[in-house]
């Protein structure tokens, strides 16, 4: 279950992504003109789809995905190009309307977008999880329960990615106020890397397969997959 902090957050978030920054978060997703701030986070983030993309089977056919916190659907596209049933989730209902408009007719696959909670249980169970960025706004002990949460309803794998805590990354932060606020977005969670890992190792106890970081200006995040024993 969402812990009161967990849903306070998502509040939080659910008020930025679907108000506040809808219509940033559609450009950054797609390839109009940005500033040099965001074009930074919009290769990072290129990158770590790509890199959790391929930690996903290529033949994804008859196989159903959540794509937990799917902003405006690139991820659940190119799952459904390998012919996956995905079930993509947000809590941004605009985001969500963006998703559908850019939908393509002709996927092997099919694509379910859903404005709600990605832990809601009724979504059912699934071969493959993705949870690209959206937990790194979260502590870790919400991280960890959600991850948690996730992994009870998932049969093969499930791909996650969190902001590691490093003195970098903290003065990255501090000078990013010094930005415009509309190059700015909700403050993330560094959590460190070694406590999460033992915590997952505790909570969920499933293979951790690989780790992967991506760094591009002011995106930082790293991939983590969690496969069934």
């Amino acid at each position: 279950m969402p812990t009161t902090t967990f849903r306070h957050r998502r509040s939080q978030l659910e008020e930025y992504f679907d108000r506040t920054a809808a219509d940033t978060w559609a450009t950054l997703t797609s390839d109009a003109p940005v500033s040099r701030v965001r074009a930074t986070v919009r290769a990072g983030r290129d990158q770590m789809r790509d890199t959790l993309l391929q930690w996903l089977p290529q033949d994804l056919t008859g196989k159903r995905l959540l794509d937990a916190g799917c902003g405006t659907g690139a991820l659940a596209v190119e799952a459904a190009r390998r012919g996956a049933e995905v079930v993509a989730v947000d809590v941004a209902p605009n985001l969500l309307d963006t998703a559908r408009e850019r939908l393509p007719d002709d996927l092997p696959g099919s694509v379910e977008f859903i404005a709600g909670d990605m832990l809601d249980p009724s979504l059912g169970r699934f071969d493959h999880a993705v949870a690209m960025d959206s937990l790194i706004h979260y502590r870790l002990s919400d991280v960890v329960a959600s991850v948690s949460a996730l992994a009870g309803r998932i049969d093969q794998s499930l791909l996650f990615t969190f902001v590691p805590r490093t003195p970098l990354l903290s003065l990255m932060h501090l000078a990013g106020k010094l930005f415009p606020r509309g190059d700015r977005s909700p403050a993330i969670q560094p959590v460190a890397e070694k406590k999460l890992a033992a915590a997952l190792d505790d909570a969920v106890g499933w293979n951790n397969q690989r780790r992967h970081p991506v760094a591009s200006g002011f995106y930082i995040s790293h991939a983590m997959e969690l496969c069934r024993e």
